[in-house]
């Protein structure tokens, strides 16, 4: 057990000093690299093809030998008969969008948006699965103007609700010819909130002075280590109202037919209400939504993504090996 317990110091010794070199390599790398422009890739990935893929799979473990001859010789044909018709075929681009608080994803979201409006054809769809709570307004507000470029380029395209498109998420969400959300997604939520802490009195309790020198009355209303005043915060609260009146003004553009007064109190409603309340107009998941599409069109997903430097290769490998390691290490060591 002695020599277990050496030899795995030994080894982390010189797992640790490999590390240390690849660190250097990495941070020489990178040196060299930091001018160049960093530039993603779109990965476009063929859903029907997946899905038609299993369906053969499934019918080669459940069906007979008579029954698969006869199925594929109906696949055949059918195969034939497409290739044949000169239609073109209609085509859906999925698009996922799991938001954060400041919407960072928009980034992604506006290169699949351009991509789309470059290859889309007469009679194409856009099916867009959003996921998100919301966050800053700006942020999901060129999020929703990003959705809104399908709309202006007439691209009929649905929003997919499988969990939560509340506040900011919702604003997006209103922009689609049509709502999909799943029973129990948390839909809504259309209102405004702030909230920070104030420090003041614990600065004043040690004696610490605070000093904020702006030009103009309302440069700041509230702030973290000042002294709010009253009419400040009345400031505050009026940003906070007109904010939501342009939310609302914002929604009822693309859904005329809410009733604000009732939907825009800041609440959040599941799926089975929502559709009550004509938040969204179809219940159901997007795993539904992609095979009722797949049975007469091409579903493609759509993906823009950052490549990966050669830096953060490394730098992943690296830590993939050294948690190998200490696994290894762990398992040396535990008692039987």
């Amino acid at each position: 057990m002695n020599f277990l317990i050496e030899y795995g110091m030994f080894l982390a010794k010189a797992v640790t000093i490999v590390i240390a070199i690849v660190t250097v390599v990495v941070v020489v790398i990178a040196s060299g690299m930091k001018n160049k422009t960093d530039k993603g890739e779109l990965i476009l990935t063929d859903l029907s093809d997946e899905l038609l893929q299993l369906k053969h799979d499934l019918k080669h473990e459940l069906l007979s030998k008579k029954q698969l001859k006869a199925y594929e010789k109906k696949v055949k044909a059918e195969d034939k008969a497409a290739d044949k018709n000169e239609q073109p075929i209609k085509k859906v681009y999925v698009l996922d969008f799991k938001g954060s608080i400041d919407a960072g994803e928009v980034a992604s979201l506006r290169e699949e948006i351009t991509a789309i409006l470059i290859i889309a054809e007469e009679g194409d769809q856009v099916l867009v699965n959003v996921e998100s709570g919301g966050g800053m307004v700006h942020g999901y507000g060129l999020a929703s103007s990003q959705l809104d470029r399908l709309r202006q380029a007439n691209i009929p395209f649905t929003v997919c609700i499988d969990k939560v498109a509340a506040s900011g998420g919702y604003m997006m969400a209103c922009v689609a010819n049509k709502i999909v959300a799943a029973p129990f997604a948390i839909v809504g939520s259309i209102g405004v909130v702030a909230q920070l802490p104030n420090f003041s009195r614990l600065l004043k309790k040690h004696e610490i002075d605070y000093e904020q020198h702006t030009a103009g009355n309302f440069k700041r209303t509230l702030t973290v280590f000042g002294e709010n005043t009253d009419e400040g915060r009345e400031k505050f609260q009026q940003e906070l109202e007109e904010t939501h009146v342009l939310f609302k003004q914002f929604v009822s553009h693309y859904r005329p037919a809410l009733d604000l007064d009732k939907v825009a109190t800041g609440e959040h409603w599941y799926g089975k209400q929502a559709i009550e309340l004509g938040l969204v107009d179809e219940i159901a998941t997007s795993d539904d939504i992609v095979l009722q599409l797949a049975k007469d069109h091409q579903v493609y997903k759509l993906k823009y993504q950052m490549k990966k430097k050669l830096a953060d290769k490394i730098a992943h490998g690296a830590s993939l090996s050294v948690n190998s390691v200490v696994n290894k290490l762990t398992e040396l060591n535990r008692p039987i």
